[in-house]
C-alpha cells in the first residue's frame, strides 16, 4: 500500500512480477514489449502515426499553495501570492483565441484560500465563497471567449469535481510519484494517497483526465515502475486517463536537483509506454526534455504549447516556437498533428474525427463531455468553427485557411 492511500481507502495492488518485468525494459524493448502487452486482434501494433500537441494559453490564477514542495518555484508565500482578475483572465484567453489557440489552462496551488487569507479575503470580497467557485467563473470567462478549459487545480474530492466537470474539456493533476520522498517534507506535505485520490474521484465523475511522474526528485527505479502501474490500474478501473506526462525535473531558483540523463529519460519513457494501454498518450515536455530523442521510445504527444503565455510552472524555460516542434516531428519522421485539450476518444460522435474508436462510456453517465463543452464546440462563431476544425484534425496542424 503506497503512503497516505490507507487515510484515503484507496486500493490500488501493484504485482511484484509486473514492477520487475517493467523494471527490465529499456529503449530497445519497446517494440517487443508493446506488441506481446498490448496486441490488437489483428496481432500488431503500429508505431504512432503522428506527434501531437495542444495550442493553448496558461493561466496562473493563483501562486498561493498551501504546499511548499522543495522543487516548486510556482508557488508565493503568503503576502506574496497574487490572484488574477476575471478581467485579466479574460485579456489573456481574448489573446490566446486571437493567436488560434484552443486551450485555457488554469493552474494554481492545491486549496490556496486556506493558507493564504488574503487570497482569502479577496475572493470574500469579488463574492466567492472558496477557489474553486471562482475558478468555474473563470472557465466561463474561458468558454465565452472560445477557448476550452483544462484545470490543474491539485487534489479534489468527487464532489468538487461534479461541480467544475461542466466547464472544463478535461482535467488533470501530476501523480509525480507513489514513494515517500523528501521533496515533499515539511509540515505541509502531499501524500501519493491524496493524489490516488483524487485520481480516482476523477474517474468515478467521468472526468477525462491528465497525470504524470516527475523524474529526479529522489524516488528509485521500482518506485518509477510502481507510480505508471498505479496509473494504469486506475485507468483500467475507470478508462479516464488520456494522457501520462513523463517529466524530468529541473534546476531552478529553490531547488539543485539534477536534471536526469536522457539514457534515465529515454528508459523511463520507454517504461512508460510498455506499462500504459495503447489507447494512453506518453507526453514528454518539449520545452523540458529532448523530445526529439524520445521520441523512438514510445512519445507521441508534446502537451500544451503556447505561444502567447509563459509557462509559469517551469518559467526559466521557455516554450518553443510551432516550427521548433514541427521539427521534432521531421526528424522523427512523423506528421504533427494539433489536437485539443480533450483527447479524440472522448468526443461526441458529431466531433470525432472518423477512425477514432469512442472510449467506453463513464460509469455514471451516457458521455464523457458536459453540455457547456458540447455547446461551445456546436457555436456557430469563428471560435467554434476553429474548435470543430482542430477536433477533425483537418490538416496537418489543423489551422484553417484564411
Amino acid at each position: 500500500m503506497f503512503p497516505g492511500a490507507d487515510e484515503y481507502g484507496v486500493e490500488v495492488h501493484i504485482d511484484d512480477a509486473a514492477v520487475d518485468r517493467l523494471l527490465a525494459v529499456g529503449p530497445d524493448d519497446v517494440d517487443e514489449q508493446r506488441s506481446s502487452a498490448h496486441r490488437t486482434q489483428s496481432g500488431d501494433v503500429d508505431a504512432p502515426s503522428s506527434l501531437s500537441f495542444s495550442r493553448n494559453v496558461f493561466l496562473p490564477l493563483t501562486t498561493a499553495c498551501r504546499y511548499t514542495c522543495t522543487y516548486c518555484t510556482y508557488y508565493d508565500v503568503p503576502g506574496e501570492a497574487t490572484l488574477m482578475s476575471l478581467d485579466e483572465v479574460r485579456d489573456v484567453v481574448q489573446m490566446g483565441a486571437d493567436a488560434g489557440c484552443t486551450e485555457a489552462l488554469f493552474t494554481f496551488g492545491d486549496a490556496p484560500d486556506e493558507r493564504y487569507t488574503e487570497i482569502h479575503r479577496q475572493l470574500d470580497e469579488w463574492g466567492y465563497d472558496d477557489i474553486l467557485e471562482y475558478l468555474v467563473a473563470a472557465c466561463e470567462v474561458a468558454l465565452d471567449e472560445g477557448l476550452l478549459p483544462h484545470s490543474n487545480p491539485g487534489d479534489l474530492t468527487r464532489e468538487q469535481f461534479e461541480s467544475l466537470a461542466p466547464v472544463n474539456a478535461s482535467m488533470g493533476v501530476m501523480l509525480e510519484t507513489t514513494a515517500d520522498v523528501a521533496a515533499h517534507a515539511g509540515n505541509r506535505r502531499k501524500t501519493p494517497g491524496q493524489r490516488l485520490n483524487t485520481i480516482r474521484a476523477a474517474g468515478e465523475e467521468g472526468v477525462p483526465f491528465t497525470t504524470g511522474i516527475l523524474v529526479g526528485i529522489g524516488e528509485t527505479w521500482r518506485d518509477r515502475a510502481e507510480s505508471l502501474l498505479a496509473i494504469r490500474a486506475l485507468h483500467e478501473r475507470y478508462g479516464h486517463i488520456q494522457e501520462v506526462i513523463v517529466q524530468n525535473v529541473v534546476p531552478n531558483d529553490r531547488s539543485d536537483y539534477e536534471r536526469p540523463s536522457i539514457e534515465t529519460m529515454r528508459r523511463v519513457v520507454s517504461m512508460a509506454r510498455v506499462a500504459l494501454p495503447e489507447e494512453i498518450s506518453v507526453q514528454v515536455p518539449p520545452n523540458l526534455s529532448e523530445a526529439a530523442r524520445l521520441v523512438d521510445c514510445g512519445v507521441d504527444d508534446l502537451g500544451g504549447v503556447s505561444p502567447v503565455t509563459d509557462d509559469y510552472v517551469n518559467p526559466e524555460y521557455a516554450w518553443p516556437a510551432l516550427q521548433e516542434l514541427a521539427d521534432i516531428a521531421e526528424e522523427s519522421g512523423v506528421p504533427l498533428r494539433e489536437r485539443l485539450p480533450v483527447y479524440a476518444r472522448y468526443l461526441p460522435d458529431e466531433f470525432r474525427p472518423s477512425g477514432i474508436e469512442a472510449a467506453p462510456a463513464p460509469r455514471n453517465r451516457e458521455t464523457w463531455i458536459r453540455e457547456p463543452i458540447a455547446d461551445r464546440l456546436r457555436g456557430g462563431d469563428v471560435h467554434s468553427e476553429r474548435l470543430r476544425h482542430v477536433a477533425h484534425g483537418d490538416g496537418p496542424l489543423s489551422t484553417p485557411e484564411t
